[in-house]
């Protein structure tokens, strides 16, 4: 794969590069957990966490580095340190009638920002790593991580629904006219 100085990180995949889009825009299939030994979804998800740490996010759906499974690590503040996740097969189950619109960015989407309305609580359901079912009640950043990381699972990204595109790199006030026409 050919560097990118946009890149949040040399794994990740972004919506700028035709090859790399088709996978971002594309519904993840559903993981099976015959396919891969316990161990290697394990070093996975340990892979998955640290790429998103190092590119300083707080998200990463499996996607986003080239991999079709339906899983995603996220990782948020929560009082004096973070709470990290790691959802396989997950699924919005309910949301909340109530929306907050809040600034929101994108690991695939480099230096974009923009408005981006969403449910201000959800339940996520999905598996464990050894398949055992979850079920999270969640509000506030976590449930917008959540509805987030599953939206790339469905092959959408944030720049679809958001307002306000900007780019960040420089004073924050240059609107983004064809982030949502890169496609």
């Amino acid at each position: 794969m050919a560097a990118n100085p946009e890149r949040t990180h040399p794994e990740i995949w972004i919506e700028g590069l035709a090859a790399e889009r088709k996978r971002l825009r594309s519904v993840a299939k559903p993981f099976d957990f015959s396919s891969m030994p316990y161990k290697e979804l394990a070093a996975l998800i340990r892979r998955m966490r640290k790429i998103m740490r190092e590119a300083n996010g707080v998200g990463l759906a499996a996607n986003q580095i080239g991999l079709p499974h339906r899983l995603f690590v996220a990782e948020v503040p929560v009082n004096d340190g973070t709470k990290f996740y790691s959802v396989i097969n997950p699924a919005i189950e309910k949301m909340s009638t109530e929306k907050a619109t809040i600034e929101e960015g994108c690991l695939s989407v480099p230096g974009i920002w923009g408005d981006a309305p969403r449910a201000e609580r959800v339940t996520l359901v999905g598996q464990d790593l050894r398949g055992k079912s979850l079920k999270i009640k969640a509000w506030g950043l976590l449930a917008r991580v959540f509805q987030h990381e599953t939206d790339h699972l469905d092959g959408k990204l944030f720049i679809d629904k958001a307002k306000n595109l900007h780019r960040a790199e420089k004073d924050n006030s240059e609107p983004v006219q064809d982030a949502k026409n890169n496609q």
